[in-house]
């Protein structure tokens, strides 16, 4: 088994929008917040067994409040809407780094099917 890089840099962005990967290799990534958010490695997104999650949206300006080492391995990132959930090891941030065109245009997809949006949709008080 092939051992995964692990990023010897991690800087958030001074806007907390952007969180930079420095791997040994020379490789940089700028993965965002909300891209972050809406693939986070937790049940809520993903669902129990990866079955069933939720279409995380509206996310545009969720911001990075903290990232929180968790033994040799992973990060939990805790953003500003609250979700702390979901451990990002070096292999789901890795994933989300080299497959983020693929992933994110997926997403955007989605979302486009669901007739969901990248913003909170503002609350209709006609009901």
């Amino acid at each position: 088994m092939n051992k995964l890089p692990v990023p010897e840099r991690m800087a958030l962005s001074a806007d907390r929008r952007t969180l930079g990967l420095d791997y040994p290799n020379g490789t940089h990534f700028d993965l965002s917040a909300e891209y972050l958010r809406t693939h986070a490695p937790s049940a809520d997104v993903r669902g129990h067994g990866g079955k069933g999650g939720q279409l995380v949206h509206g996310k545009r300006d969720v911001t990075i409040v903290a990232v929180e080492p968790v033994g040799h391995y992973a990060v939990r990132i805790v953003f500003s809407d609250g979700h702390r959930n979901g451990l990002f090891d070096r292999r789901a941030l890795l994933d989300l780094a080299l497959n983020h065109d693929e992933k994110w245009s997926a997403y955007l997809a989605k979302l486009e099917t669901a007739g969901l949006g990248r913003d909170l949709q503002p609350v209709d008080s006609e009901g």
